[in-house]
Protein backbone atom coordinates (compact mmCIF):
# COMPACT_ATOMS: atom_id res chain seq x y z
CA UNK A 1 0.00 0.00 0.00
CA UNK A 2 2.78 2.16 0.07
CA UNK A 3 3.42 3.43 -3.47
CA UNK A 4 6.31 5.81 -5.09
CA UNK A 5 4.95 8.97 -6.24
CA UNK A 6 7.74 9.09 -9.26
CA UNK A 7 6.72 9.19 -12.63
CA UNK A 8 2.96 9.09 -12.44
CA UNK A 9 3.05 12.63 -11.92
CA UNK A 10 2.50 13.31 -15.30
CA UNK A 11 -0.24 11.23 -16.00
CA UNK A 12 -1.78 12.36 -12.81
CA UNK A 13 -1.71 15.89 -14.07
CA UNK A 14 -3.32 14.75 -17.39
CA UNK A 15 -6.21 13.00 -15.56
CA UNK A 16 -6.48 16.00 -12.97
CA UNK A 17 -7.27 18.00 -16.16
CA UNK A 18 -10.17 15.89 -17.57
CA UNK A 19 -12.52 17.01 -14.33
CA UNK A 20 -15.77 17.57 -13.61
CA UNK A 21 -18.17 19.87 -10.99
CA UNK A 22 -20.02 16.94 -8.99
CA UNK A 23 -23.60 19.11 -8.55
CA UNK A 24 -24.60 20.29 -5.67
CA UNK A 25 -27.00 18.03 -3.06
CA UNK A 26 -30.08 20.16 -1.89
CA UNK A 27 -28.47 21.45 1.48
CA UNK A 28 -30.51 19.14 4.48
CA UNK A 29 -32.05 21.24 7.13
CA UNK A 30 -30.69 22.41 10.29
CA UNK A 31 -29.15 19.05 12.08
CA UNK A 32 -31.02 17.35 14.50
CA UNK A 33 -30.19 17.65 18.30
CA UNK A 34 -27.69 14.95 19.30
CA UNK A 35 -25.36 13.68 22.31
CA UNK A 36 -23.09 16.67 23.06
CA UNK A 37 -19.16 15.52 22.44
CA UNK A 38 -17.03 16.13 25.27
CA UNK A 39 -13.21 16.18 23.68
CA UNK A 40 -9.90 15.76 25.66
CA UNK A 41 -6.32 15.47 24.84
CA UNK A 42 -5.45 11.89 24.31
CA UNK A 43 -2.55 12.72 21.98
CA UNK A 44 0.07 9.96 21.01
CA UNK A 45 4.13 9.93 19.68
CA UNK A 46 2.81 9.72 16.25
CA UNK A 47 -0.27 11.97 16.68
CA UNK A 48 0.16 14.68 19.59
CA UNK A 49 -3.17 16.58 18.41
CA UNK A 50 -5.42 13.59 19.07
CA UNK A 51 -8.63 14.33 20.89
CA UNK A 52 -10.64 11.28 21.49
CA UNK A 53 -14.58 11.28 23.18
CA UNK A 54 -17.05 8.93 23.68
CA UNK A 55 -20.94 8.72 22.04
CA UNK A 56 -23.53 6.88 23.94
CA UNK A 57 -25.84 5.04 20.99
CA UNK A 58 -28.99 2.73 21.33
CA UNK A 59 -27.47 -1.09 21.19
CA UNK A 60 -31.03 -1.12 19.07
CA UNK A 61 -31.76 1.65 16.73
CA UNK A 62 -35.31 0.74 16.56
CA UNK A 63 -35.59 1.26 20.15
CA UNK A 64 -33.65 4.78 20.93
CA UNK A 65 -34.92 4.71 24.88
CA UNK A 66 -33.50 1.32 25.53
CA UNK A 67 -30.21 -0.32 26.03
CA UNK A 68 -27.12 2.11 25.20
CA UNK A 69 -23.77 1.30 24.29
CA UNK A 70 -20.87 3.82 23.91
CA UNK A 71 -18.38 4.14 20.97
CA UNK A 72 -15.01 5.61 21.14
CA UNK A 73 -14.14 8.58 18.87
CA UNK A 74 -11.17 10.57 17.99
CA UNK A 75 -10.22 13.50 16.24
CA UNK A 76 -7.86 15.82 14.37
CA UNK A 77 -9.48 19.32 14.62
CA UNK A 78 -9.16 21.64 11.47
CA UNK A 79 -6.73 24.76 12.14
CA UNK A 80 -8.00 26.60 8.73
CA UNK A 81 -10.16 29.39 9.39
CA UNK A 82 -11.95 28.02 6.35
CA UNK A 83 -14.03 25.21 8.13
CA UNK A 84 -15.32 22.27 5.73
CA UNK A 85 -16.73 20.44 8.61
CA UNK A 86 -15.92 16.64 9.49
CA UNK A 87 -14.34 13.74 7.42
CA UNK A 88 -15.44 10.43 8.72
CA UNK A 89 -13.08 7.90 8.14
CA UNK A 90 -13.02 4.28 8.63
CA UNK A 91 -10.06 1.80 7.41
CA UNK A 92 -12.41 -1.49 6.61
CA UNK A 93 -12.32 -5.00 8.77
CA UNK A 94 -14.81 -5.43 9.49
CA UNK A 95 -13.67 -5.34 13.11
CA UNK A 96 -10.97 -2.75 13.16
CA UNK A 97 -10.32 -0.09 15.43
CA UNK A 98 -10.82 3.61 13.10
CA UNK A 99 -9.05 5.93 16.01
CA UNK A 100 -5.66 5.90 14.42
CA UNK A 101 -7.03 6.50 11.19
CA UNK A 102 -7.99 9.70 11.77
CA UNK A 103 -4.26 10.71 12.84
CA UNK A 104 -3.14 9.05 9.41
CA UNK A 105 -5.33 10.90 7.34
CA UNK A 106 -4.84 14.18 8.81
CA UNK A 107 -1.13 13.27 7.77
CA UNK A 108 -1.26 12.29 5.22
CA UNK A 109 -3.61 14.64 2.81
CA UNK A 110 -1.87 18.04 2.15
CA UNK A 111 -1.71 20.39 4.81
CA UNK A 112 -3.94 22.73 3.59
CA UNK A 113 -6.49 20.80 3.24
CA UNK A 114 -6.21 18.70 6.36
CA UNK A 115 -6.38 21.98 8.11
CA UNK A 116 -9.75 22.37 7.06
CA UNK A 117 -11.35 19.33 8.36
CA UNK A 118 -12.12 18.09 11.54
CA UNK A 119 -10.90 14.62 10.36
CA UNK A 120 -13.07 12.21 12.68
CA UNK A 121 -12.08 8.35 13.46
CA UNK A 122 -13.94 5.44 15.34
CA UNK A 123 -14.39 2.34 17.05
CA UNK A 124 -17.48 0.65 15.62
CA UNK A 125 -19.60 -1.11 18.34
CA UNK A 126 -17.63 -3.91 19.80
CA UNK A 127 -14.69 -2.91 18.62
CA UNK A 128 -11.47 -1.35 20.66
CA UNK A 129 -12.39 1.52 23.07
CA UNK A 130 -16.00 0.97 22.40
CA UNK A 131 -17.58 -0.58 24.93
CA UNK A 132 -18.88 -3.36 25.39
CA UNK A 133 -16.04 -4.95 23.25
CA UNK A 134 -16.47 -8.04 22.04
CA UNK A 135 -14.37 -11.23 22.62
CA UNK A 136 -15.53 -14.42 22.03
CA UNK A 137 -13.09 -17.40 22.67
CA UNK A 138 -9.53 -16.34 23.87
CA UNK A 139 -6.84 -17.86 22.13
CA UNK A 140 -8.38 -19.53 19.49
CA UNK A 141 -5.82 -17.83 16.72
CA UNK A 142 -2.88 -18.84 18.73
CA UNK A 143 -0.54 -21.23 17.32
CA UNK A 144 0.02 -23.92 16.12
CA UNK A 145 -3.04 -24.30 15.00
CA UNK A 146 -4.83 -27.62 12.90
CA UNK A 147 -3.22 -27.41 9.26
CA UNK A 148 -5.71 -25.76 7.39
CA UNK A 149 -5.98 -28.33 4.43
CA UNK A 150 -7.71 -31.41 5.81
CA UNK A 151 -5.76 -34.81 5.25
CA UNK A 152 -9.17 -36.85 5.63
CA UNK A 153 -12.94 -36.54 6.77
CA UNK A 154 -11.95 -36.90 10.32
CA UNK A 155 -9.95 -34.19 10.40
CA UNK A 156 -11.97 -31.82 8.65
CA UNK A 157 -14.93 -32.52 11.09
CA UNK A 158 -12.53 -31.78 13.83
CA UNK A 159 -12.16 -28.13 11.93
CA UNK A 160 -15.25 -27.70 11.75
CA UNK A 161 -16.19 -28.69 15.45
CA UNK A 162 -13.63 -26.11 16.12
CA UNK A 163 -15.15 -23.48 14.35
CA UNK A 164 -18.64 -24.23 15.73
CA UNK A 165 -17.27 -24.08 19.29
CA UNK A 166 -16.27 -20.79 18.37
CA UNK A 167 -19.57 -19.40 16.97
CA UNK A 168 -21.17 -20.73 20.41
CA UNK A 169 -18.54 -19.35 22.56
CA UNK A 170 -19.73 -16.18 20.74
CA UNK A 171 -23.41 -16.88 21.83
CA UNK A 172 -22.72 -17.32 24.91
CA UNK A 173 -20.92 -14.55 25.78
CA UNK A 174 -22.54 -12.06 23.80
CA UNK A 175 -26.45 -13.28 22.58
CA UNK A 176 -28.04 -10.03 24.03
CA UNK A 177 -25.37 -8.07 22.10
CA UNK A 178 -24.91 -10.14 18.20
CA UNK A 179 -28.91 -9.04 16.76
CA UNK A 180 -27.50 -5.72 17.03
CA UNK A 181 -23.84 -6.32 15.74
CA UNK A 182 -23.74 -5.53 11.48
CA UNK A 183 -23.50 -3.13 9.02
CA UNK A 184 -26.71 -1.81 9.02
CA UNK A 185 -26.78 -1.21 12.89
CA UNK A 186 -22.96 0.70 12.01
CA UNK A 187 -24.61 2.58 9.90
CA UNK A 188 -27.16 4.15 12.31
CA UNK A 189 -24.29 4.78 14.65
CA UNK A 190 -22.45 6.82 11.81
CA UNK A 191 -25.56 8.99 11.80
CA UNK A 192 -25.78 9.32 15.54
CA UNK A 193 -21.95 10.27 15.43
CA UNK A 194 -23.06 13.41 12.64
CA UNK A 195 -25.37 14.20 14.81
CA UNK A 196 -23.49 14.13 17.84
CA UNK A 197 -20.87 16.54 15.18
CA UNK A 198 -23.89 19.10 15.02
CA UNK A 199 -23.52 18.67 10.92
CA UNK A 200 -26.23 18.29 8.65
CA UNK A 201 -23.71 16.61 6.32
CA UNK A 202 -20.46 14.87 6.85
CA UNK A 203 -17.58 13.99 3.92
CA UNK A 204 -16.80 10.38 4.58
CA UNK A 205 -13.68 8.08 3.38
CA UNK A 206 -13.79 4.55 3.74
CA UNK A 207 -11.41 1.96 2.60
CA UNK A 208 -12.18 -1.98 2.07
CA UNK A 209 -15.13 -3.08 3.69
CA UNK A 210 -15.45 0.47 5.00
CA UNK A 211 -16.52 0.88 1.20
CA UNK A 212 -19.35 -1.12 2.17
CA UNK A 213 -19.98 0.47 5.24
CA UNK A 214 -19.88 3.60 3.38
CA UNK A 215 -22.50 2.37 0.31
CA UNK A 216 -24.81 1.15 3.14
CA UNK A 217 -25.27 4.37 5.03
CA UNK A 218 -25.47 6.45 1.86
CA UNK A 219 -28.01 4.49 1.19
CA UNK A 220 -29.84 4.92 4.53
CA UNK A 221 -28.91 8.50 4.83
CA UNK A 222 -28.27 9.83 1.48
CA UNK A 223 -29.23 13.45 2.24
CA UNK A 224 -26.75 13.17 5.17
CA UNK A 225 -23.48 12.63 2.33
CA UNK A 226 -22.26 15.83 1.21
CA UNK A 227 -19.08 13.79 -0.10
CA UNK A 228 -17.95 9.96 -0.24
CA UNK A 229 -14.60 8.05 -1.25
CA UNK A 230 -14.95 4.12 -1.79
CA UNK A 231 -11.36 2.81 -1.73
CA UNK A 232 -10.90 -1.21 -2.34
CA UNK A 233 -14.47 -1.95 -3.07
CA UNK A 234 -16.05 -4.73 -1.80
CA UNK A 235 -18.69 -6.29 -4.10
CA UNK A 236 -22.37 -5.18 -2.73
CA UNK A 237 -23.52 -8.24 -4.42
CA UNK A 238 -21.52 -10.77 -2.99
CA UNK A 239 -21.72 -10.26 0.94
CA UNK A 240 -20.17 -12.24 2.41
CA UNK A 241 -19.97 -15.74 0.88
CA UNK A 242 -19.50 -15.23 -2.20
CA UNK A 243 -17.01 -12.46 -1.84
CA UNK A 244 -14.38 -14.87 0.33
CA UNK A 245 -15.18 -17.40 -2.64
CA UNK A 246 -13.92 -14.35 -5.11
CA UNK A 247 -11.24 -13.71 -2.75
CA UNK A 248 -9.98 -17.13 -2.54
CA UNK A 249 -9.26 -17.07 -6.69
CA UNK A 250 -7.86 -13.58 -6.01
CA UNK A 251 -5.28 -14.53 -3.41
CA UNK A 252 -4.19 -17.34 -4.72
CA UNK A 253 -3.14 -15.28 -8.10
CA UNK A 254 -1.37 -12.71 -6.36
CA UNK A 255 0.77 -14.99 -4.62
CA UNK A 256 1.69 -16.81 -7.71
CA UNK A 257 2.21 -13.04 -8.67
CA UNK A 258 5.07 -12.64 -5.72
CA UNK A 259 6.71 -16.22 -6.50
CA UNK A 260 7.00 -15.10 -9.68
CA UNK A 261 9.17 -12.06 -8.46
CA UNK A 262 10.81 -14.33 -6.24
CA UNK A 263 12.17 -15.82 -9.52
CA UNK A 264 12.72 -12.89 -11.39
CA UNK A 265 15.13 -12.49 -8.53
CA UNK A 266 17.07 -15.63 -8.27
CA UNK A 267 20.13 -13.68 -7.78
CA UNK A 268 18.69 -12.43 -5.04
CA UNK A 269 16.69 -15.38 -3.13
CA UNK A 270 18.43 -18.47 -5.35
CA UNK A 271 15.53 -20.20 -5.60
CA UNK A 272 15.23 -20.85 -9.42
CA UNK A 273 14.21 -18.63 -12.17
CA UNK A 274 11.13 -20.78 -13.34
CA UNK A 275 8.34 -19.42 -11.26
CA UNK A 276 6.65 -22.91 -11.02
CA UNK A 277 9.46 -24.58 -9.65
CA UNK A 278 9.74 -21.58 -7.17
CA UNK A 279 5.87 -22.58 -6.58
CA UNK A 280 6.51 -26.12 -5.85
CA UNK A 281 9.24 -24.87 -3.16
CA UNK A 282 6.88 -23.46 -1.06
CA UNK A 283 4.26 -25.83 -1.24
CA UNK A 284 7.24 -28.32 -0.12
CA UNK A 285 8.06 -25.34 2.98
CA UNK A 286 4.62 -25.86 4.00
CA UNK A 287 4.21 -29.35 3.70
CA UNK A 288 7.26 -29.73 6.29
CA UNK A 289 6.38 -26.95 8.53
CA UNK A 290 3.03 -29.37 9.10
CA UNK A 291 4.88 -31.79 10.26
CA UNK A 292 7.60 -29.95 12.25
CA UNK A 293 6.54 -25.76 12.92
CA UNK A 294 9.36 -23.30 13.06
CA UNK A 295 10.61 -22.32 16.15
CA UNK A 296 7.52 -24.36 17.71
CA UNK A 297 5.05 -21.40 16.11
CA UNK A 298 4.45 -21.85 12.67
CA UNK A 299 2.91 -24.31 11.19
CA UNK A 300 1.25 -24.84 7.76
CA UNK A 301 -1.86 -22.65 8.73
CA UNK A 302 0.79 -20.04 10.52
CA UNK A 303 2.64 -20.26 7.20
CA UNK A 304 0.57 -19.04 5.21
CA UNK A 305 -1.06 -16.14 7.70
CA UNK A 306 2.58 -15.12 7.49
CA UNK A 307 2.55 -14.90 3.68
CA UNK A 308 -1.14 -13.92 3.13
CA UNK A 309 -0.11 -10.00 4.03
CA UNK A 310 2.08 -9.99 0.71
CA UNK A 311 -1.31 -10.44 -0.93
CA UNK A 312 -2.39 -7.27 0.68
CA UNK A 313 1.22 -5.21 -0.09
CA UNK A 314 3.67 -5.90 -1.84
CA UNK A 315 5.95 -4.19 0.42
CA UNK A 316 6.30 -7.22 2.33
CA UNK A 317 7.53 -9.33 -0.58
CA UNK A 318 11.37 -8.60 0.36
CA UNK A 319 11.13 -9.92 4.00
CA UNK A 320 8.34 -12.88 2.66
CA UNK A 321 11.10 -14.06 -0.17
CA UNK A 322 14.45 -13.81 2.25
CA UNK A 323 12.39 -15.40 5.27
CA UNK A 324 11.24 -18.74 2.53
CA UNK A 325 14.65 -18.32 0.96
CA UNK A 326 16.20 -19.43 4.37
CA UNK A 327 14.04 -21.82 5.04
CA UNK A 328 13.95 -23.83 2.03
CA UNK A 329 17.96 -23.23 1.27
CA UNK A 330 19.96 -23.52 4.55
CA UNK A 331 16.78 -24.70 7.13
CA UNK A 332 17.01 -21.43 8.64
CA UNK A 333 13.77 -21.28 10.94
CA UNK A 334 14.81 -17.77 12.06
CA UNK A 335 13.54 -15.77 9.67
CA UNK A 336 10.18 -17.26 8.86
CA UNK A 337 9.62 -16.87 12.86
CA UNK A 338 10.67 -13.48 12.79
CA UNK A 339 8.19 -12.46 9.51
CA UNK A 340 5.17 -14.41 11.42
CA UNK A 341 6.20 -12.44 14.48
CA UNK A 342 6.14 -9.09 12.34
CA UNK A 343 3.03 -9.91 10.50
CA UNK A 344 0.57 -12.60 12.05
CA UNK A 345 1.19 -13.66 15.03
CA UNK A 346 -2.16 -12.48 17.31
CA UNK A 347 -1.52 -9.60 19.65
CA UNK A 348 -3.91 -8.02 21.77
CA UNK A 349 -6.29 -7.04 20.03
CA UNK A 350 -6.74 -9.96 17.40
CA UNK A 351 -9.60 -11.69 20.02
CA UNK A 352 -11.58 -8.81 19.92
CA UNK A 353 -11.17 -8.36 15.44
CA UNK A 354 -12.10 -11.28 14.94
CA UNK A 355 -15.25 -11.80 17.12
CA UNK A 356 -16.57 -8.65 15.61
CA UNK A 357 -15.54 -9.84 12.23
CA UNK A 358 -17.44 -12.90 12.64
CA UNK A 359 -20.62 -10.75 14.47
CA UNK A 360 -20.79 -8.81 11.52
CA UNK A 361 -20.65 -11.05 8.64
CA UNK A 362 -22.53 -13.31 9.97
CA UNK A 363 -25.46 -11.36 10.46
CA UNK A 364 -24.96 -9.20 7.61
CA UNK A 365 -26.22 -11.95 5.35
CA UNK A 366 -26.72 -15.62 4.93
CA UNK A 367 -24.67 -18.36 4.76
CA UNK A 368 -24.49 -22.23 3.77
CA UNK A 369 -25.84 -23.47 7.42
CA UNK A 370 -25.37 -27.13 5.46
CA UNK A 371 -21.11 -28.16 5.95
CA UNK A 372 -22.04 -29.97 2.78
CA UNK A 373 -22.32 -27.04 0.90
CA UNK A 374 -18.96 -25.73 2.51
CA UNK A 375 -17.34 -29.06 1.80
CA UNK A 376 -18.21 -28.61 -1.59
CA UNK A 377 -17.76 -25.23 -2.72
CA UNK A 378 -14.31 -24.82 -0.54
CA UNK A 379 -12.71 -28.55 -2.21
CA UNK A 380 -13.88 -27.20 -5.52
CA UNK A 381 -12.18 -23.38 -5.18
CA UNK A 382 -9.00 -25.44 -3.51
CA UNK A 383 -8.13 -27.63 -6.63
CA UNK A 384 -8.00 -24.35 -8.18
CA UNK A 385 -6.94 -21.98 -5.86
CA UNK A 386 -4.91 -23.89 -3.32
CA UNK A 387 -3.14 -21.36 -1.35
CA UNK A 388 -5.60 -19.68 1.04
CA UNK A 389 -8.85 -21.35 0.76
CA UNK A 390 -9.32 -23.54 3.36
CA UNK A 391 -7.55 -20.86 5.42
CA UNK A 392 -10.41 -18.71 4.52
CA UNK A 393 -12.79 -20.84 4.69
CA UNK A 394 -12.23 -22.08 8.71
CA UNK A 395 -11.80 -18.04 9.07
CA UNK A 396 -15.90 -17.98 7.94
CA UNK A 397 -16.42 -21.15 9.31
CA UNK A 398 -18.25 -19.79 12.25
CA UNK A 399 -21.36 -18.39 10.38
CA UNK A 400 -22.03 -22.03 9.05
CA UNK A 401 -22.70 -22.40 12.98
CA UNK A 402 -24.15 -18.79 14.50
CA UNK A 403 -26.48 -18.65 16.98
CA UNK A 404 -28.27 -15.54 15.61
CA UNK A 405 -30.35 -15.57 12.37
CA UNK A 406 -29.07 -13.31 8.89
CA UNK A 407 -30.45 -10.73 7.50
CA UNK A 408 -30.66 -9.66 4.13
CA UNK A 409 -28.30 -7.32 2.80
CA UNK A 410 -29.94 -3.92 1.93
CA UNK A 411 -29.88 -2.83 -1.79
CA UNK A 412 -27.16 0.17 -2.26
CA UNK A 413 -28.02 1.33 -5.64
CA UNK A 414 -28.37 4.57 -4.97
CA UNK A 415 -29.74 7.98 -7.72
CA UNK A 416 -30.03 10.10 -4.03
CA UNK A 417 -26.40 10.76 -3.54
CA UNK A 418 -24.10 13.58 -4.66
CA UNK A 419 -21.26 11.84 -6.98
CA UNK A 420 -19.32 9.22 -4.91
CA UNK A 421 -15.35 8.77 -6.04
CA UNK A 422 -14.57 5.29 -5.95
CA UNK A 423 -10.85 4.28 -6.69
CA UNK A 424 -9.56 0.23 -7.10
CA UNK A 425 -6.53 -1.62 -8.07
CA UNK A 426 -7.24 -3.96 -11.05
CA UNK A 427 -5.15 -6.54 -9.16
CA UNK A 428 -6.31 -6.16 -5.68
CA UNK A 429 -6.80 -9.40 -4.02
CA UNK A 430 -8.93 -8.57 -0.80
CA UNK A 431 -11.66 -6.36 -3.14
CA UNK A 432 -11.29 -7.96 -6.68
CA UNK A 433 -11.97 -5.43 -9.41
CA UNK A 434 -15.47 -6.51 -10.34
CA UNK A 435 -16.52 -5.16 -6.63
CA UNK A 436 -15.65 -1.67 -7.82
CA UNK A 437 -17.40 -1.92 -11.36
CA UNK A 438 -20.44 -2.96 -9.44
CA UNK A 439 -20.10 -0.18 -6.82
CA UNK A 440 -19.77 2.29 -10.02
CA UNK A 441 -23.16 0.74 -12.01
CA UNK A 442 -24.99 1.11 -8.63
CA UNK A 443 -23.93 4.24 -6.98
CA UNK A 444 -25.47 6.75 -9.80
CA UNK A 445 -23.14 9.47 -11.27
CA UNK A 446 -19.97 7.72 -9.36
CA UNK A 447 -16.87 8.45 -10.76
CA UNK A 448 -14.30 5.11 -10.66
CA UNK A 449 -10.16 5.53 -10.85
CA UNK A 450 -8.43 2.48 -11.20
CA UNK A 451 -5.21 1.83 -10.58
CA UNK A 452 -4.01 -0.38 -12.98
CA UNK A 453 -1.64 -3.19 -12.77
CA UNK A 454 -1.80 -2.41 -9.24
CA UNK A 455 -1.78 -5.10 -6.52
CA UNK A 456 -2.28 -3.70 -3.48
CA UNK A 457 -5.23 -3.06 -1.15
CA UNK A 458 -5.32 0.83 -0.85
CA UNK A 459 -5.05 3.29 -3.45
CA UNK A 460 -4.82 6.44 -1.97
CA UNK A 461 -2.41 7.99 0.42
CA UNK A 462 -0.15 5.46 -0.29
CA UNK A 463 2.16 7.39 -2.63
CA UNK A 464 0.10 7.46 -5.79
CA UNK A 465 0.62 10.72 -6.57
CA UNK A 466 -2.15 10.60 -9.44
CA UNK A 467 -4.26 9.15 -7.10
CA UNK A 468 -3.85 11.47 -4.24
CA UNK A 469 -4.37 14.71 -6.45
CA UNK A 470 -8.02 13.18 -7.77
CA UNK A 471 -9.15 12.39 -3.89
CA UNK A 472 -7.26 16.05 -2.51
CA UNK A 473 -8.99 17.69 -5.39
CA UNK A 474 -12.57 15.67 -5.05
CA UNK A 475 -12.34 17.20 -0.81
CA UNK A 476 -11.54 20.15 -1.54
CA UNK A 477 -13.79 21.49 -4.48
CA UNK A 478 -16.43 18.45 -5.30
CA UNK A 479 -14.59 18.08 -8.38
CA UNK A 480 -14.96 14.37 -9.96
CA UNK A 481 -13.23 12.98 -13.26
CA UNK A 482 -15.66 13.63 -16.27
CA UNK A 483 -15.82 10.24 -17.70
CA UNK A 484 -18.00 8.90 -20.25
CA UNK A 485 -21.29 7.80 -18.14
CA UNK A 486 -20.12 4.04 -18.87
CA UNK A 487 -19.10 1.42 -16.66
CA UNK A 488 -15.64 1.32 -17.12
CA UNK A 489 -12.86 3.84 -15.31
CA UNK A 490 -13.01 7.47 -15.21
CA UNK A 491 -9.68 7.86 -15.15
CA UNK A 492 -6.47 5.55 -15.28
CA UNK A 493 -3.49 5.78 -12.53
CA UNK A 494 -0.75 3.69 -13.27
CA UNK A 495 0.47 1.30 -10.62
CA UNK A 496 3.56 1.72 -8.68
CA UNK A 497 6.88 -0.33 -9.83
CA UNK A 498 7.23 -3.62 -7.87
CA UNK A 499 9.62 -3.52 -4.76
CA UNK A 500 13.34 -3.49 -5.05
CA UNK A 501 14.64 -6.85 -3.17
CA UNK A 502 17.01 -4.63 -1.27
CA UNK A 503 14.30 -2.32 0.22
CA UNK A 504 13.51 -1.99 3.84
CA UNK A 505 9.88 -2.67 4.94
CA UNK A 506 7.71 0.02 4.29
CA UNK A 507 6.42 2.04 7.22
CA UNK A 508 3.65 0.91 8.61
CA UNK A 509 0.89 3.24 8.71
CA UNK A 510 -3.08 3.25 10.12
CA UNK A 511 -4.36 2.07 7.01
CA UNK A 512 -2.28 -0.60 6.49
CA UNK A 513 -3.02 -1.82 9.86
CA UNK A 514 -6.59 -2.26 9.29
CA UNK A 515 -6.39 -3.69 5.45
CA UNK A 516 -3.91 -6.60 6.32
CA UNK A 517 -4.87 -9.71 7.36
CA UNK A 518 -6.69 -11.25 9.33
CA UNK A 519 -9.04 -11.08 6.31
CA UNK A 520 -9.60 -7.65 6.09
CA UNK A 521 -12.69 -7.57 3.49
Amino acid sequence: MHRRAGAVIAAGALVAGAIGVAPSAAEPSAPEPGTALSWTTCGTERYPRMECASLPVPLDHADPGGERITLALSRIRHTSRTFDGPLLVNPGGPGASGRDLAGFVAESLPAELAARYDVVGFDPRGVGASRPALTCRPGHSAPVRPDSVPRDADEERRNAARAAAFAKACGDAHGRLLPHIGTVSAAHDVDAIRRALGVPRIDYLGYSYGTYLGAVYARLYPQRVRRAVLDSVVHPGGVWYDANLAQDHAFDARHKAFLAWVARHHAAYGLGTDPARVEARWYAMRAALRERPAGGRVGAAEAEDTFLPGAYHSGHWPVLAAAFSAYAKDGDERPLVAAYESLAAPDGTTDNAYAVYTAVECRDARWPRSWDVWHRDTWATHAKAPFSTWNNAWYNAPCAFWPVPSLTPPDVANAAVPPVLLFQATEDAATPYEGAVAAHRLLRGSRLVVERGGGDHGVTLRGNACADRILARYLETGEVPRGDGGAGPDAVCPARPEPDPAAAPGRASAVHGALAPPRAN
